[in-house]
């Protein structure tokens, strides 16, 4: 009986612990997405919604002077070029790396696991470094009086999204087809896609071919790291024969060990090897899902700021079309060529002032 009360009473210590852990961690991550999908240029309705209703709720608790601080901590991060985010990015690939390197790579070599494997996290960490610093040191395609000419010839006006004679008031330039003044950098910029935090930089028609590579072998070095340690883990449980094993439930009952024990058990052994591994996955689902939808914009010869207006104007049409004298004409890329030519474009962009040089 001291022996099933002791083995309950562990079980209901592991679930509770590993439960509130959990719920914050999640809450952790959940709340970053939020606020970086909220406070980024392109802010959504629904998240602007849900920013505005949150604001006047707290503002009947938090006072004013904190309500400001706050904002401007804000607006300092996400509306103006700083180095806050690659410091975060580093900060995070290092501590990821050292828990690899630290404890499961000693534990995967014990376990007899191939070492260019093993060794291929690092290679794919030394090649995302070289074009991060490439993302970020890169001039993406910055428009001044020297070089306008050039690029108003590259793109063709579509008289939807980009219009001809059209000047920037900040810059007091004429904007190139393709062409957008970032308020972050406060800058025009050839091609211009979106400006990254995490680069600190625009992304552009010359810097987008080192950003596509540096997404791609972030999200390789998050897969491959997350199956080294999935397998690395699952190999343990195997090894210890733990899955033929039982245990006591709450009511005293014995019970086969199911997967819901083991992430317990698993937690509470190797906390850092398992919420290392939690937050890698997740951030290969997110960056998995980001890379599909920036491969398909390279693809279709888009930018995510011809996107985001041209599903705009296709809502304008909508909206201010007679749905009975005529129907919306859908909104047509004129930039979009075949897919290897696209493709092309991206890594090898078309700019009459980069031949002249």
């Amino acid at each position: 009986m001291r022996k099933k009360h002791k083995q309950t009473t562990t079980k209901k210590e592991l679930k509770m612990d590993f439960l509130v852990l959990f719920l914050i961690y999640l809450a952790c991550v959940l709340t970053s997405i939020l606020l970086l999908c909220i406070y980024s240029k392109r802010t959504h309705n629904f998240a602007g919604g849900i920013l505005t209703d949150g604001s006047q709720v707290f503002s009947h608790f938090v006072p004013r002077w904190l309500q400001r601080a706050t904002q401007k901590t804000f607006h300092h991060l996400f509306h103006t070029r700083n180095y806050v985010f690659i410091i975060l990015h580093l900060a995070l690939e290092g501590a990821v790396y050292s828990e690899y390197a630290w404890e499961i790579f000693h534990y995967c070599l014990e376990l007899e696991f191939s070492l260019y494997h093993l060794l291929l996290p690092y290679l794919l960490l030394i090649i995302n470094l070289f074009f991060f610093i490439l993302s970020c040191m890169t001039n993406p395609g910055i428009i001044t009086k020297s070089n306008e000419a050039s690029f108003l010839q590259v793109y063709e006006y579509d008289e939807v999204i980009f219009l001809k004679n059209m000047n920037c008031p900040t810059c007091n330039l004429r904007k190139p087809a393709r062409s957008k003044h970032c308020s972050i950098c406060n800058r025009c910029v050839h091609r211009f896609d979106h400006h990254c935090i995490w680069v600190n930089n625009c992304i552009g028609a010359l810097n987008a071919r080192y950003f596509l590579i540096y997404l791609l072998t972030l999200t390789a070095m998050a897969a491959d790291i997350a199956i080294i340690t999935a397998a690395f883990l699952t190999r343990l449980v195997l090894l210890s024969g733990m899955t033929m094993g039982t245990y006591f439930d709450d009511h005293g009952n014995e019970q086969p060990v199911d997967i819901a024990f083991l992430i317990q058990y698993l937690f509470l052994t190797f906390p850092r090897i398992v919420f290392m591994l939690g937050f890698v996955i997740v951030l290969c689902l997110l960056l998995g899902g980001y890379v599909c939808f920036t491969l398909y914009l390279a693809v279709t010869n888009q930018t995510s700021n011809e996107w985001y207006k041209s599903s705009r104007a296709k809502c304008h049409r909508c909206h201010n079309s007679d749905p009975v004298k005529e129907k919306p004409s859908a909104y047509r890329n004129i930039y979009a060529k075949s897919a290897w030519t696209n493709l092309q474009e991206i890594f090898n962009p078309v700019t009459y002032y980069e031949k002249k040089k």
